[in-house]
């Protein structure tokens, strides 16, 4: 019977691998990864490994108490360094808007195409009805969204509200405010409401295609259908691409649950719900930058091409982000 292994054997025997371990790690912990030399990056997994290994006999033989616990707290220690985060705070944000944001909006091009021509279907038919019968403006669109105006409202009251901006900086704040909490809880709504097969998102596009139509047909019967474009346009450009955006995030959990490919469904949500909650996520700060054009922006902005102007750029500006940032690098929904 072979004689039991004891604690300073089975020390003098690995000792060594464990504080060339615990030097690196050292070193790690308080300069960074960055500054161990390529063969000492080589050196720390397998080190980590063989740390782990005996970690696993110390206690399989019950060894000294002292041996595991410091056993214990080298190998969690050098856990972190080989698998943790590398990327601080600031570099995480910066990864998300530079590479995974974009990318997740590639990924998921189709179903944010469908959240997309609902919400513009919506519009359409909101359009037409409210054109040819003013009364459907009252069945579309809330009287606190309206902020009276309404079919009843003299023309040149119309035209004010989309040239009178507030008077002070609190003001504006307030407004900003209001609007970001207001467009961020729709978006998030229709991110939500993927899990419900998708349908309850298509249908919040399509109504939100509603009153958005509604507004369009009640200004073009006063013939200020172009000055309401410039007047959308500065903020809109942002704000409906984030509504469509959190659309598209919903229909991607939706497509998870129904279509789950070769995985399971519980697989299936899990891998396409990161790249749905980077869409949401990503949309939200959208709308936060929407709310302080319109807010801001738009209320001291009063000229109608520099308003087309503004809104043309910022979707440019989106246009090109999506397409170019961060591609092959990122990831996406597929």
């Amino acid at each position: 019977m072979p004689a039991p292994l004891k604690s300073f054997e089975f020390r003098r025997e690995r000792e060594a691998s464990w504080r060339e371990l615990e030097g690196l790690v050292g070193t790690a912990e308080k300069k960074g990864l960055k500054s161990l030399p390529a063969e000492q990056l080589l050196r720390l997994p397998s080190l980590y490994r063989a740390a782990l290994s005996s970690l696993s006999v110390a206690r399989s033989i019950s060894l000294d108490q002292n041996v595991v616990g410091y056993l214990e707290s080298l190998c969690a220690r050098a856990y972190f360094q080989v698998y943790g985060s590398r990327s601080n705070f600031f570099e995480s944000v910066g990864q998300f808007f530079a590479e995974s944001f974009p990318a997740a909006v590639r990924g998921a091009f189709w179903p944010i195409v469908i959240a997309g021509f609902w919400m513009a279907l919506g519009s359409a038919i909101g359009f037409f009805l409210v054109q040819n019968a003013p009364d459907w403006f009252y069945s579309f669109v809330p009287a606190d969204l309206a902020g009276g105006r309404t079919p009843a409202s003299a023309t040149e009251s119309l035209r004010n509200a989309l040239y009178d901006g507030a008077d002070t900086a609190e003001r504006l704040y307030v407004f900003a405010t209001f609007l970001f909490t207001h467009n961020s809880k729709v978006a998030l709504m229709a991110f939500a409401l993927g899990f419900a097969l998708g349908v309850p998102t298509i249908l919040l596009m399509f109504y939100n295609g509603l009153v958005l139509g509604a507004f369009l047909a009640l200004y073009d019967d006063r013939g200020l259908l172009g000055e309401l474009g410039a007047w959308l346009s500065v903020h809109g450009t942002t704000e409906i691409l984030a509504i469509i955006l959190c659309g598209g995030a919903g229909l991607v959990l939706a497509r998870a649950i129904i279509f789950p490919d070769q995985n399971s469904r519980l697989d299936s949500l899990a891998r396409r719900g990161r790249a749905a909650g980077t869409l949401a996520v990503g949309g939200v700060v959208m709308l936060l930058v929407a709310g302080l054009l319109e807010g801001f922006v738009r209320q001291l902005v009063t000229d109608v091409a520099t308003r087309y102007a503004i809104g043309g750029l910022m979707l440019a500006f989106w246009l090109a982000y999506f397409t170019f940032s961060g591609r092959g690098r990122g990831y996406g929904d597929d």
